[in-house]
């Protein structure tokens, strides 16, 4: 008789040994077998946690896109994108040089049903893959798609995250098979794709190590936590807890993130303990600036590569034991794929060439951060928080329905969606979720209006009640008629301590007007708006 064909099996512990119980056809024929241990070397459940918790972050992504594009860079937007392809076009002399400068599908279609339509389908493929469904051609697109809002985004796409998301994105398209989409596919992930992902935390942590302590001396002499949380981009709800922390805990979290970026990265390429515990301290550290502010959905990518460091010995014991057993059958009866692995070492010899600069740049004493150095941004330079506020500086676009803006006019703010403006208001917790015009303000009050020329065209849209200029904001103050005046005010905003007997958050002085009352009328705006092109993109703006 032939050997028995299996149709069931269930696993039991026994004299200290796993077996597989293998029952045939024929319920009175068994035949035990040994079962395959989870070896230290598979990566079959890294694989799924990884690209699980990089379609999260796709998924946020795509969404702010989906929500904001429009009245960021749209026809009608701040910074239309139709004027900005435009001038790419005329300063590299043609549309395919354009193209091969900052690749983008837009490119070839811009209109507003493109890029809502862009966005969506990319938000709709990442909650596949976070659903547990991903191969390399979703994985590609998904990479496709981002990048053509990146490279089209101009000041609102700038941020050093969103290259970091297309280089994490590049690598996850190899972790994969071609076409074999399920949670726990046959193809094992190719081992230097995992060393890649490796390399990049590498380069992420210490590159952001570097940038500081060459930068502010607060992150020499361990304060510059007593500035950090209040002076942050967009503080959350437990900022102000953080901040008036014991200055010698503070001084003890700057200790924390110098063992994260300085020491830890260093062991992730280091035999198994090691390189747990450095991707523990790595992860823990991304947690702890989770908790403490609203960074948008840097620390959750900075995570991804991070996972890399864990083996399936370490994520059977946290996730469910069905997945867990589906990785073991995985590993014992794997389908190996030469083109798979063949494609891998070509992405890593392509991904040691392109290091080439970046790791320059990482040891040079003129170092700068997030930075690409290839037209697809396949490996970039990393950091944040070179420099360290001392001060908060917060601008604050008010409106009054006075006849004259003088003395006597009442002057209402505009709220951020996120930034604070309301002295009583509790910090939101908007992070993962990025307000796109709120982390531009955050820097556009530390420099000035001819800087960022966009906030006048903002207050022209505020001047028309623009309802998607509107939306960028949490509400509007004038939402019968639109105002007769727009000003822009900078203030000091200093957090206070709680039971204070306002029940304020926050403390505030005026600095000065970064941009004075302008009307719809004014010479100056007017005058502006042309040079720019954009007076003939409000047509569409309701009186």
């Amino acid at each position: 008789m032939g050997a028995p064909r299996v149709c069931s099996a269930a696993r039991h512990v026994d004299a200290g040994r796993d077996v597989v119980d293998c029952y045939c056809d024929y319920p009175t024929m068994t035949e035990p077998v040994q079962a395959p241990a989870h070896s230290p070397e598979s990566y079959w459940l890294t694989r799924f946690v990884i690209l699980r918790l990089l379609g999260c972050v796709y998924a946020v992504a795509f969404l702010a896109a989906a929500r904001q594009i429009l009245p960021l860079i749209g026809s009608h937007g701040l910074l239309p994108v139709g004027s900005f392809l435009a001038q790419v076009q005329n300063a590299l002399g043609s549309l395919s040089s354009g193209f091969v400068r900052l690749p983008s599908f837009f490119w070839f279609a811009h209109s507003d049903a493109v890029l809502q339509v862009a966005a969506w389908i990319g938000f709709a493929l990442s909650c596949l893959v976070v659903a547990g469904y991903a191969n390399a051609i979703v994985m590609a697109v998904l990479w496709g798609l981002y990048m053509s809002f990146v490279h089209i985004g101009q000041d609102w796409y700038g941020y050093g995250w969103e290259i970091q998301l297309l280089e994490t994105g590049f690598l996850s398209i190899f972790l994969c098979p071609l076409l074999d989409a399920r949670p726990i596919p046959k193809r094992e992930p190719p081992r230097v794709v995992l060393w890649l992902f490796r390399w990049l935390i590498f380069r992420i942590m210490l590159g952001a190590a570097l940038i500081k302590l060459r930068g502010d001396p607060a992150w020499r002499d361990l304060t510059a936590l007593y500035y950090h949380f209040e002076t942050q981009p967009i503080p959350n709800p437990l900022s102000r807890w953080f901040h008036f922390l014991p200055r010698w805990i503070l001084k003890a979290g700057v200790l924390f993130n110098h063992l994260a970026e300085l020491v830890a990265p260093w062991f992730v390429f280091w035999p198994r303990i090691a390189r747990h515990i450095a991707g523990s301290v790595i992860v823990m550290f991304q947690f702890t600036l989770i908790l403490g502010g609203n960074l948008s959905f840097l620390n959750w990518l900075t995570i991804v590569p991070a996972l890399a460091c864990f083996d399936d010995s370490f994520w059977s014991k946290l996730l469910p034991g069905a997945l867990s057993r589906r990785a073991t059958s995985a590993v014992a009866i794997p389908q190996p794929s030469q083109p798979m692995q063949r494609v891998a070492w070509v992405v890593a010899v392509v991904v040691a060439l392109l290091s080439l600069q970046p790791v320059i740049n990482m040891i040079s004493p003129q170092q700068i951060m997030n930075t690409s150095f290839d037209p697809l941004d396949l490996v970039n330079t990393y950091g944040a928080f070179g420099t360290v506020g001392r001060e908060r500086l917060n601008v604050v676009f008010e409106g009054t329905d006075a006849e004259v803006a003088d003395a006597r006019a009442v002057w209402k703010p505009y709220p951020y969606q996120a930034l604070p403006v309301e002295l009583n208001r509790m910090p939101r917790q908007i992070a993962p979720y990025q307000p796109r015009l709120d982390w531009q303000m955050w820097f556009a009050a530390m420099g000035a209006p001819d800087q960022y020329p966009w906030t006048l065209h903002l207050i022209w849209k505020l001047l028309h009640n623009d309802p998607g200029a509107l939306s960028l904001f949490r509400g509007n103050p004038f939402p019968q008629n639109p105002p007769h005046y727009i000003r822009a005010v900078l203030y000091r905003y200093e957090f206070v301590r709680s039971g204070n007997p306002e029940t304020n958050w926050w403390k505030r002085e005026t600095v000065g007007l970064w941009l004075p009352p302008l009307s719809e009328k004014d010479p100056r705006l007017l005058s502006l708006l042309n040079r720019a092109g954009w007076l003939e993109n409000t047509n569409s703006v309701s009186p």
